[in-house]
């Protein structure tokens, strides 16, 4: 028998024994047992393959019965029923979920562009000079698409077939080259824009775009330390990872590139600047120069348009109240009466009172009266018309002297070799990323909510698979149909989750599980480890949508017993949700990457690759915890 049903099945007799040993006699059970019993009854059955949508919904309506016929048997039927309709209408109107096709149809749609390869292939050309620059190019293309698309199973099974025998033809090891492919692909569960944000937000009633901004530093965090480790495992291991064979880091020139390169300077600027003088240009056409310096350049017109708005933003003179704060004689001065100037009570004893008595009233300040008292006077509103512009900090000047040196580097270093991998760049890399920023930025900033972003999105992905001939009718149909089947999975869950938390909390269940976890007396930081411990342990059997859907709301309303940030608890949820995608024995991104890997590739070794980055998320996760501002940073500058 396979070790993957021995496990299946040890883990259903613990949790069949648990029940066995904590339940007590059938005549004591009382609907709070009976909602424990639910609760474990639903793990078993899922990990015994019933449809987790209808399994849901069946065990919620029948405990729903059970509830209802404990209160009033002869209306048990029509109140089971009523339940049912109200759950399911509650899901359907929920507006945040109609972003979840959008962005599922857009993902699909950026996976049939066929961008991978060309990116895949850009990215370890730049980064030829790194240690370990396959793994790098491996991760940053994962990252890169795994946030276009936000569906694992396709970016581990695209860079499977793509990047994992790349790496195995270059000497790479087994397991390193499987850990990087299978971490990678995980990267989009925890980046936005994430599906698994999605459903988080809409069950624990935390804004999207909330989690969004989030956890965009998080996911950067841990795509970070995954390159880091693989250049630290290449430079300390070569053997592991050998460099790159000099034949594999060259870039063939074409004909009028290699003529500039050999003839007038090895640098791609001056070499292009000079070949439009006299007789240098006689083989090379004046069309090709233009068109390579508009590429070349490209560098500089982004920095000097990001600098020119900077220098905009801070010198932009500051508004002006003309109004000179004046207020209402006969308005509220202080918390409740309304005075004027002739009415010469003695004021309350406060540092921001009115001058004493017998002093000239002309020069009483009154104390400001909150916005909603004070009826202002007429005045001319706040204006920058007439406002001089500041001038610029000296951070600034300091900044545009730092970047303009950079440029000089740049382009010292910028050869015809480098200007064709920024080409490769420039139409595999910037289109995604230009689009991805488009998306997240306009939902981080308020543009846009995350269904209107969506909706963008999906349009973006169509016009990129248009841009590379990938659009026909094929291609749109598979993605049609695989985003209704996706979006219908994924709204399914939530009837059933909605009908079975319902039943839940009918049976007392909710209350018990409260009651039980505040008798434990737990610190916040207790609390914290024992549930991300059982998040993690459910990771092994469970889907995350089953988790998130079946148990955040049973951890959610405990939050609140412990101080804790529902945002700052999902961006956590998130996290270790990835660390649960790479644990053995039931990782789900090892069985996508076996699939489509070389047959002498064992899951043994795709599992020991994935050891080290599990235990990087591990890192990852203590740093978030330990450094919260890494996750809530963003959203309380943006939103608070």
């Amino acid at each position: 028998m396979r070790k993957e049903l021995w496990f299946g099945i040890s883990l259903m007799v613990l949790i069949v024994g648990a029940v066995i040993g904590f339940m007590p006699a059938p005549a004591d059970w009382t609907n709070g047992h009976l909602g424990l019993l639910m609760l474990a009854l639903i793990v078993v059955a899922i990990m015994l393959g019933f449809p987790t949508a209808f399994t849901l919904m069946g065990m919620g309506v029948l405990f729903a019965w059970l509830a209802y016929r404990h209160a009033d048997p002869s209306i048990a039927v029509e109140q089971t029923l009523d339940l049912m309709v109200q759950r399911a209408y509650a899901v359907m109107t929920n507006d945040v979920l109609i972003s979840i096709p959008l962005f599922v149809f857009m993902g699909y749609l950026v996976e049939r562009a066929n961008l991978i390869e060309k990116l895949f292939r850009s990215l370890h050309l730049a980064l030829a000079w790194l240690p370990g620059s396959l793994a790098v190019a491996t991760l940053i293309t994962c990252a890169v698409f795994a946030t276009a698309t936000g569906i694992v199973g396709a970016v581990v099974t695209l860079m499977g077939l793509l990047a994992f025998p790349a790496m195995l033809r270059a000497g790479y090891s087994t397991q390193l080259s499987a850990g990087a492919v299978t971490a990678g692909g995980c990267l989009g569960i925890l980046i936005p824009p994430s599906v698994l944000l999605i459903v988080y937000g809409a069950t624990a009633g935390v804004s999207v775009v909330q989690l969004y901004a989030g956890a965009f530093f998080p996911g950067l965090m841990l795509a970070g330390l995954y390159i880091l480790y693989a250049i630290i495992i290449a430079k300390l291991k070569p053997s592991l990872a050998p460099p790159l064979p000099a034949e594999e880091r060259v870039i063939p020139l074409s004909k009028f590139a290699a003529m500039l390169h050999d003839h007038v300077s090895t640098r791609a600027l001056p070499a292009l600047l000079m070949g439009f003088k006299g007789r240098r240009n006689v083989d090379v056409p004046a069309s090709y120069l233009v068109r390579q310096l508009s590429v070349v350049l490209m560098p500089a017109l982004a920095v000097a348009v990001a600098m020119s708005l900077m220098y905009a933003a801070v010198t932009a003179p500051k508004p002006v109240d003309a109004g000179g704060g004046l207020v209402e004689m006969g308005t509220t001065l202080d918390s409740g009466t309304p005075q004027s100037f002739d009415d010469l009570q003695a004021p309350p004893a406060d540092t921001d009172a009115p001058a004493p008595l017998g002093s000239d009233t002309s020069t009483v300040t009154p104390k400001p009266a909150t916005p909603q008292d004070v009826k202002p006077a007429a005045s001319a509103p706040s204006s920058t018309a007439d406002a001089p512009a500041q001038p610029a900090p000296i951070w600034f000047w300091i900044t545009l002297a730092v970047v303009a040196a950079g440029l000089v580097v740049f382009y010292w270093y910028f050869n015809f070799a480098r200007l064709e991998v920024f080409k490769l760049l420039l139409s595999s890399f910037f289109p995604l990323a230009v689009m991805i920023l488009a998306v997240l930025g306009s939902i981080v900033f308020g543009l846009a909510t995350p269904t209107e972003a969506a909706a963008v999105g999906s349009l973006g992905g169509a016009l990129l698979a248009a841009a590379y001939g990938q659009l026909n009718y094929g291609v749109v149909r598979d993605s049609v149909f695989l985003t209704v089947k996706t979006s219908a999975m994924v709204c399914w869950l939530f009837v059933g989750s909605s009908i079975f938390s319902a039943a839940f909390a009918l049976l007392g269940g909710q209350a018990l599980v409260e009651s039980w976890v505040l008798s434990l007396d737990l610190t916040p930081v207790q609390f914290m480890i024992l549930a991300q411990v059982i998040i993690f342990l459910l990771g092994w059997p469970l889907e995350w949508t089953e988790i998130i859907i079946i148990f955040m709301p049973i951890f959610i309303p405990l939050l609140d017993n412990f101080g804790i940030d529902p945002l700052f608890f999902g961006l956590l949820v998130a996290l270790n949700l990835q660390t649960a995608f790479l644990s053995p024995p039931v990782a789900m991104a090892a069985f996508y990457l076996k699939g489509v890997s070389p047959p002498h590739v064992t899951l043994n070794q795709i599992f020991a690759g994935m050891l080290p980055f599990m235990a990087i998320q591990l890192v990852a996760l203590a740093l978030l915890y330990i450094f919260p501002g890494i996750g809530l940073w963003l959203p309380e500058v943006l939103y608070r």
